[in-house]
C-alpha cells in the first residue's frame, strides 16, 4: 500500500487527566526520565482532518465496536484510526511534574463526541489504551476533566498515511512517523503485525506489556464506615470479556485471583510476616496491616467489577 506525507495541524478538543499506576521507563526512544507510579498523565484529545477516517459502518457496527462485542472474531470489525504523540513533560497546576500526550482523531468524529456521552467515553479509553500499547505506562481509569481544551500548546507534526484506508482492519498498514522537526508520533489502527483494538474497554492483547513487571496487579485495602474491609485490586486491561475468564477464591485470611494475561495475585495473610513481604503482590505493607485486622467476613463477601475504572472491589 502507497503511502503518502501529510502534515498535521491538529484543534483542540479535550483534556482528560489520569495517573501511572506504577512505575514505568518508557519504550520510546525520548528523553523523558523514568517515570514513578502516581505521576499525572494529560491526554489532549484532538481533531484533525488529515487523519485517516473511520470506515464506513452501519450503527449496528459502531454499538458493537464501543462494546468489545466483535473482540478479535470479526475481521471487518469498525475501528478508529488515532495519531498518538510522544510524550512530552510538563508541570500540573502545582508545579508537580507530569507527562501529556495528543491523541488525534479526525475530524469527522468530533460531532458524535459532542452529542454522544457513551461514544466520547470509547473515544478517551481507546486514547488510554493506544498509549499503554505504545509505551510502558499503565494507567488509571478514574479519570478527571480539567477545564481546559489541551495542556499546553498542541503542536504540528508530520506523519505517513495510506493513500487510501482499506475496509478490512487485517489489511491495514501502520501508519508510520517519520524523520521531521516536528514531534514524532505512531499512529495506531495496529501494527503490521497486531490485531487491532475495537472495543470500548478492549485493549490490543498482542499490543499489551509483555514484561509481568508492567502488567502485575496491585492492590490496596480499607475499612468502610460500616466496619467492612474493601480490597481494591487494579487490573490493567480489564474488559468485559477478560471478567468471564476470571477466578476468585475468598477464605478467612486469604484472596487468591487468577486473571488471563497477569501474574496471579495471592493475597495470603495467614503466613508469617517475612513470607507475607515477600510474595503479597506489590503492596507488602498493606499485607501486614491487613494481617492485623480480623478475618475476611467469606459468607458475607461480594465481589464488584468496575470495568470503567479497571478494578475489582471486594468486601469482606
Amino acid at each position: 500500500m502507497s503511502k503518502v506525507q501529510v502534515a498535521l495541524k491538529p484543534t483542540a478538543g479535550f483534556c482528560i487527566k489520569s495517573a501511572t499506576l506504577q512505575p514505568a521507563v518508557l519504550k520510546l526512544a525520548s528523553s523523558v526520565p523514568p517515570v514513578p507510579s502516581q505521576r499525572k498523565i494529560f491526554i489532549n484529545i484532538a481533531w484533525d482532518s488529515q487523519v485517516p477516517p473511520p470506515p464506513e459502518g452501519n450503527e449496528e457496527a459502531i454499538q458493537r465496536a464501543m462494546h468489545s462485542e466483535d473482540e478479535h472474531l470479526n475481521p471487518d470489525a469498525w475501528f478508529v484510526p488515532v495519531v498518538v504523540s510522544e510524550a512530552r513533560q510538563d508541570t500540573d497546576k502545582s508545579g508537580n511534574p507530569s507527562l501529556v500526550f495528543d491523541c488525534i482523531y479526525h475530524t469527522s468524529i468530533k460531532s458524535r463526541t459532542v452529542r454522544d456521552a457513551a461514544f466520547k467515553v470509547f473515544i478517551q479509553e481507546l486514547a488510554l489504551q493506544r498509549i499503554e500499547a505504545q509505551t510502558s505506562l499503565v494507567l488509571s481509569r478514574q479519570i478527571s476533566t480539567p477545564n481546559i481544551a489541551s495542556k499546553g500548546k498542541l503542536l504540528p507534526r508530520t506523519v505517513l498515511v495510506p493513500s487510501a484506508i482499506p475496509t478490512a482492519p487485517h489489511k491495514r498498514p501502520l501508519i508510520e512517523e517519520i524523520s521531521s522537526p516536528s514531534p514524532a508520533v505512531a499512529v495506531s489502527g495496529h501494527t503490521k503485525s497486531d490485531a487491532p483494538t475495537k472495543g470500548i474497554l478492549k485493549p490490543p492483547t498482542a499490543s499489551a506489556p509483555s514484561n509481568t513487571t508492567t502488567s502485575r496487579l496491585t492492590w490496596r485495602w480499607s475499612k468502610t464506615t460500616m466496619g467492612a474491609i474493601e480490597i481494591t485490586i487494579v487490573i490493567p486491561y480489564l474488559t468485559r470479556a477478560l471478567v468471564t475468564e476470571t477466578t476468585l477464591e475468598l477464605e478467612a485470611r486469604r484472596l487468591l485471583l487468577t486473571v488471563r494475561g497477569h501474574p496471579p495475585l495471592d493475597i495470603n495473610v495467614g503466613v508469617s510476616d517475612a513470607e507475607i513481604a515477600a510474595t503479597c503482590g506489590t503492596a507488602p505493607d498493606g499485607g501486614l496491616t491487613l494481617k492485623r485486622e480480623r478475618e475476611l467476613d467469606v459468607e458475607a463477601a461480594t465481589a464488584e467489577w468496575r470495568v470503567a475504572d479497571g478494578v475489582l472491589v471486594v468486601l469482606a
